[in-house]
């Protein structure tokens, strides 16, 4: 099942945006950021978006209200993301702990939940009108660290819409503090996970020893590339139980069975989006990078990272290989590269990571062609209740794109038939993307 953009249209009547500040007096000081925290590529806004059904038991409560009385209380236990960003002469951030606030605005659309269809996934129709993109806000530095919009449906349910400043925290810290925001909403005095700060965990060593192999960073260069030059479109995909049956049944048993969805899945996705895009070159190089978070498996820390802390924790290690090389071989061959880096990645990988950046001057991102994914099914997402039941859709609200890089998120999902599984969004050029249609079509047959 692959979404297409609706053409669905509406009205959206906004307040003027405010800030809301936390509710008391707050530390006003200067908080470092982390060695991950500090990356230039983290440096821009997040989008999410969450559904909302009408809750008759919430009868007589504005959500809008809910949430923002709840915003001003939570922030003062969050009180570094009501900060500025500064930077500082050598290039750092840090975050002024001022209290000035976030950007929050309050709507109310002419448009029901059900006319956004049966299954919602992204690219969401006018997305701009659900975040309105505040003049002055979106800035990596001297700008709000985060901006909602919550806007009011005819049928009494809501969308709550954000975005965040990546370099304050990744998706699992700001599924905490979305987590603590909706506990708040209903009631409880403070979050029952207190937040942690603790940046100095993941900051350079002294003396820094790089003592690993960064494939996913490279000098910034300027490469030549046609296929920027196409318009990008956007669709999400579905893959459920019976689609990643059908991958898995492209691998040889014993390797299917021993292999976890997300590595079957990421696999898959590597080697169809390298296909679809039709690479003239076969001795292309091209990366597959998916985050690792510090908090869990292999990467873990021990002693464990704080429970709390909210600051970026993931690295993005690659897997590199040739177009020749990933479509001249069986499936098998793209998801022995993707276990082999997951399974290297541990903790002196973070550091190691973290001091590369501190070692190496300029900024640095992987080549051409590389194509990013991230997990997010297990962040804590779909726990998020203000008080009007779990979200219908709570995740990313499109896939990222520039040139042919690109971010893909796996957002836990329930579909219409009651199907649990993983929606994908893809951004590829239309030609692409009408390869990769067909190429999915295929594994969805194999599956009914």
């Amino acid at each position: 099942m692959a979404r297409q953009t609706s053409s669905l249209d509406f009205t959206v009547r906004r307040k003027p945006a405010e800030l809301v500040a936390p509710a008391i007096a707050t530390p006003h000081e200067l908080k470092e950021l982390s060695g991950i925290d500090n990356q230039h590529g983290l440096r821009h806004h997040f989008p999410l978006i969450q559904f909302y059904r009408h809750q008759p038991l919430m009868a007589g409560k504005d959500p809008v209200e809910v949430i923002k009385q709840a915003l001003a209380k939570t922030l003062v236990f969050y009180y570094p993301l009501a900060g500025r960003l500064r930077e500082s002469p050598n290039g750092e951030l840090k975050v002024e702990c001022n209290g000035e606030g976030v950007t929050f605005i309050e709507a109310d659309a002419d448009v029901t939940l059900d006319q956004f269809g049966d299954n919602l996934m992204p690219p969401f129709p006018c997305f701009d009108k659900l975040l309105y993109n505040v003049p002055d806000s979106h800035g990596a530095t001297d700008s709000p660290l985060l901006l909602l919009q919550v806007t009011r449906l005819k049928c009494g349910g809501f969308i709550f819409a954000l975005s965040f400043n990546h370099s304050m925290c990744d998706a699992i810290g700001i599924s905490q503090f979305l987590n603590a925001l909706a506990e708040v909403a209903c009631g409880a005095v403070k979050p029952s996970i207190f937040p942690v700060w603790c940046r100095e965990i993941l900051c350079a060593r002294d003396p820094p020893r790089v003592t690993c192999n960064h494939r996913e960073f490279r000098q910034e260069i300027h490469e030549h590339n046609t296929i920027s030059m196409f318009r990008p479109c956007e669709r999400s995909f579905f893959f459920g139980p019976k689609e990643i049956a059908s991958i898995r049944a492209l691998l040889p048993h014993d390797i299917a069975t021993k292999s976890s969805s997300f590595e079957v899945l990421t696999a898959w996705l590597w080697r169809c989006r390298t296909k679809s895009l039709e690479w003239q070159n076969p001795g292309q190089e091209v990366s597959l990078l998916f985050a690792v978070n510090a908090r869990f498996g292999h990467c873990k820390f021990k002693p464990p990272l704080p429970n709390g802390f909210y600051g970026n924790a993931w690295v993005h290690p690659a897997a590199v290989t040739t177009v020749e090389k990933l479509l001249g071989h069986p499936l098998e061959y793209a998801l022995e590269l993707v276990k082999n880096v997951k399974y290297e990645t541990n903790e002196e990988y973070v550091h190691s990571v973290i001091d590369f950046r501190a070692t190496k001057r300029g900024h640095y991102y992987p080549g051409l062609g590389y194509f990013i994914v991230s997990d997010h099914t297990k962040v804590g997402f779909t726990n998020v209740d203000f008080g009007w039941g779990k979200a219908l859709y709570i995740g990313v609200a499109k896939s990222g794109f520039a040139d042919v890089h690109e971010v893909s998120c796996y957002v836990q999902y329930t579909n219409s038939k009651g199907e649990q599984g993983k929606v994908v969004p893809i951004c590829l050029p239309q030609y692409a993307m009408d390869k990769f249609e067909r190429e999915f079509d295929n594994i969805h047959a194999d599956s009914c």
